[in-house]
């Protein structure tokens, strides 16, 4: 079973579930983060995150809920409402929800459109309700944006930027999604860590620049 398992890609979540319906214990045990015995993932977990400053970067559950974030994430953040942000909060509704980033978003429908792709996939790979719903949501939000504010299907040929609007200038990011490929841990397996990065000089010299000193 658990061959079978692993030959079918299945997530450590769904390994459990085909073992218990085939009468097995499960194999994977899954540990709150927050348990003493995953104080050395939580500190791995930061190092990784301080790494990547300045630039902004953030570490997610399997639905998109914050679990961490470094200090240069701020800037994604500003002016989004305070129940949108901050740990336990959903990033995927940060991005699209019109009192989250949306209306600093420049290329909104490219961007939303990646946003729930993303979402669409992780659905089709799960059947998790939660994961349906969440979707459905983010679908509402987007078609509250006019098409025509994007003429062109914005791409880097490789990646979907993010056109945001800040208080230090106008930022064009690409993002990198990071798994932890070997965890035996289901919590550990569900985290993506993911580092938003400059994808021209510009943004990069803006993110690099001191705050507060003159751009």
């Amino acid at each position: 079973m658990i061959r079978l398992a692993e030959s079918l890609e299945l997530p450590l979540r769904e390994r459990n579930e085909l073992l218990l319906a085939a009468g097995f214990a499960p194999p994977y045990r899954e540990t709150a983060l927050g348990d003493p015995a995953m104080a050395h993932v939580r500190a791995a977990l930061e190092h990784v995150l301080a790494g990547h400053l300045p630039y902004p970067a953030i570490i997610v559950d399997r639905y998109g809920d914050l679990v961490a974030a470094n200090e240069a994430f701020g800037l994604i953040t500003e002016g989004a409402a305070a129940d949108l942000t901050g740990p336990g909060s959903n990033v995927y509704r940060l991005a699209l929800h019109p009192d989250g980033i949306a209306p600093r978003v420049l290329n909104m429908a490219a961007w939303g459109r990646h946003i729930v792709e993303r979402l669409r996939q992780a659905s089709a790979r799960s059947a998790d309700d939660r994961l349906a719903v969440l979707q459905a949501e983010l679908l509402s939000y987007l078609r509250a944006h006019d098409p025509a504010e994007d003429p062109l299907e914005e791409h880097l040929g490789f990646a979907v930027p993010l056109r945001l609007r800040s208080s230090r200038g106008e930022l064009q990011l690409m993002t990198t999604v990071t798994t932890f490929a070997t965890a035996v841990d289901v919590t550990l397996a569900e985290l993506k860590l993911e580092a938003f990065l400059p994808a021209d000089s510009r943004t990069g010299e803006i993110l690099t620049r001191p705050v507060g000193a003159a751009g």
